[in-house]
């Protein structure tokens, strides 16, 4: 049986533009635009549960 790769490990931050906080993350996904930093934290966690 071949060897499998493992699921990249998904580590999120959140950036500050302006009035908005956005949540990314090491795979590539971006969360939406958030006024609330606690929401725009809130997505990122979500996602790093999600798998």
């Amino acid at each position: 049986m071949p060897h499998q790769a493992s699921a990249p490990e998904h580590r999120t931050t959140t950036t500050e533009r302006g009035s908005f906080a956005h949540a990314h993350c090491t795979c590539g996904w971006t969360g939406p635009a958030r006024r609330s930093r606690d929401k725009a934290r809130g997505d990122a966690r979500h996602h790093e549960s999600a798998d």
